[in-house]
């Protein structure tokens, strides 16, 4: 079989870290999504990163023994991409022999790419991970190797209203039978964490960047501060510093305009840790990228509105709204279950912080398009253990005047 093109999905993990370790690779056709090969191994006892990489490592021998010639490799493992990809040092002297493995592979194809993805969007790859430790540990050998019902994943398109809103029923469905949340409802994300201390999430969006001055669509592209999103981030530094003295993180999206904001905010807090999470990230944007709303007003009318009506609708090739909501409720629950009584500050974007403010005051789907978050704006929620929510502030700027 030869193939000029396949996208090749991998994923790796470990009970423990280092603890009983799998990883799974899936191999698809780009334009139809059939699912050309999968792998599924037990690695014994490694760590996570381990995993990862001989997840790559059998996603990309699949592919080669396929035929194929052209692949983009896709994972939500940060690290590796940004590895492999020569962005990011191997600091890790156990994980270099790996890298270079799979460099080697990667020199049998005329081209290869890495692909960040979010971890909901690697399901099928998750999954055979996981099958390949629960085969290792004696359980349902059965499922060592299962094919995944993945939800659909919505573009947007020209449509009617009905068919709209079944779409977003459809995507809810979906959604539900994944994590056993409904997206329409927000009471499962707050629920009690064993403590009588409300647990204070800070909000605090990234300053600005050259493409938030000229209101472009930003999400997955690493768009750096500007100069003055820099100063933004030392303003922002010193008011959540006044606003919560005692903070026991801050976690941040793994993409610079947030670091960047965060590595300030945990300085002025007196070296606070700072950890990245990448359910934290924005939204993806697809085609929009860059793009500014009077653009893609003129290139997209149709799908524009598909988008407005419904937060099940992606924009072409990117994330729908819905499928941001299941990574950030995922979060939260993370950050609920590791800090809970306590006070974390979370450095995000728009769209992350814009949904947890709609979840925590119940509001409607329409209230993603009607708030406005400033760059180095600032908002701040308690958790209660029984499952009250309280918003103390929105989109406080009064430090950037």
């Amino acid at each position: 079989m030869t193939l000029t093109r396949v996208v090749v999905e991998a994923d790796g993990g470990s009970r423990g870290n280092p603890g009983p370790a799998g990883c799974g690779a899936v191999v698809r056709d780009p334009s139809s999504g059939e699912v050309l090969a999968e792998r599924s191994e037990a690695l014994g006892t490694a760590t996570n990163n381990v995993a990862e990489y001989r997840g790559l490592i059998a996603g990309l021998t699949a592919a080669a023994e396929l035929g194929a010639t052209r692949v983009e490799a896709r994972m939500d493992s940060k690290l590796v991409v940004e590895q492999m990809s020569g962005r990011w040092q191997i600091k890790n002297p156990g994980l270099r022999p790996l890298a270079a493995e799979a460099a080697k592979l990667v020199g049998r194809f005329a081209a290869v790419t890495f692909t960040w993805i979010p971890r909901d969007r690697n399901r099928h790859a998750d999954a055979l991970a996981n099958a390949a430790m629960d085969a290792a540990a004696g359980r349902s050998p059965a499922a060592a190797a299962p094919r995944i019902a993945e939800p659909p994943r919505e573009v947007a398109a020209p449509d009617s209203p009905a068919r709209a809103a079944a779409r977003e029923a459809a995507a809810r469905a979906a959604t539900k039978a994944t994590t056993g949340t409904d997206p329409a409802t927000a009471p499962a994300s707050w629920e009690p964490r064993g403590t009588t201390e409300a647990t204070r999430l800070v909000l605090v969006r990234h300053g600005q960047t050259e493409w938030t001055a000229q209101r472009r669509y930003s999400g997955r592209g690493d768009v750096p501060l500007s100069e003055q999103g820099r100063e933004q981030a030392r303003a922002v530094a010193a008011r959540v510093a006044a606003l919560a003295p005692a903070v026991a993180a801050v976690v941040s999206s793994p993409l610079s305009r947030c670091t960047a904001t965060a590595r300030p905010i945990a300085s002025a807090l007196g070296g606070v840790p700072l950890r990245t999470e990448d359910d934290l990230v924005e939204c993806d944007f697809g085609a929009w990228e860059g793009r500014t709303f009077a653009e893609v007003r003129e290139d997209w009318p149709g799908e524009l509105d598909a988008w407005l009506a419904s937060p099940a609708v992606a924009p072409p090739d990117g994330e729908s709204f819905t499928d941001v909501t299941v990574r950030v409720r995922r979060a939260l629950r993370g950050l609920l279950d590791a800090y809970p009584g306590e006070t974390v500050v979370v450095v995000s974007h728009v769209s992350p912080i814009k949904i947890l403010l709609r979840d925590a005051l119940a509001a409607g789907d329409a209230f993603l398009h009607r708030l406005y978050l400033d760059p180095a704006g600032v908002s701040v929620l308690d958790v209660w253990a029984d499952g009250g929510v309280a918003v103390r502030s929105v989109n406080d700027t009064a430090h950037l005047d």
